[in-house]
């Protein structure tokens, strides 16, 4: 797995999981004086973990770990 590849998966899998903490410890967000709903750490969780997946998923393919 190429540094930048496995850094960019590091990092995402962190945002992903600072918006699970969020969500189960009810922390409220404020954005220039506004109320963030917790909604958005859904989204938070979800598209961070998709692509920190699918760039798994391709450094495996690239090595010969997968069989598409």
């Amino acid at each position: 797995m190429k540094p930048g590849s496995f850094l960019a998966i590091v990092l995402l899998a962190l945002v992903a999981l600072a918006h699970v903490l969020r969500l189960i410890m009810g922390v409220e967000a404020v954005v220039g004086g506004m109320a963030v709903p917790m909604w958005v750490s859904g989204i938070g969780v979800a598209v961070p973990t998709l692509v920190a997946g699918l760039l798994w998923r391709e450094s495996l393919a690239q090595r010969g770990g997968s069989h598409e």
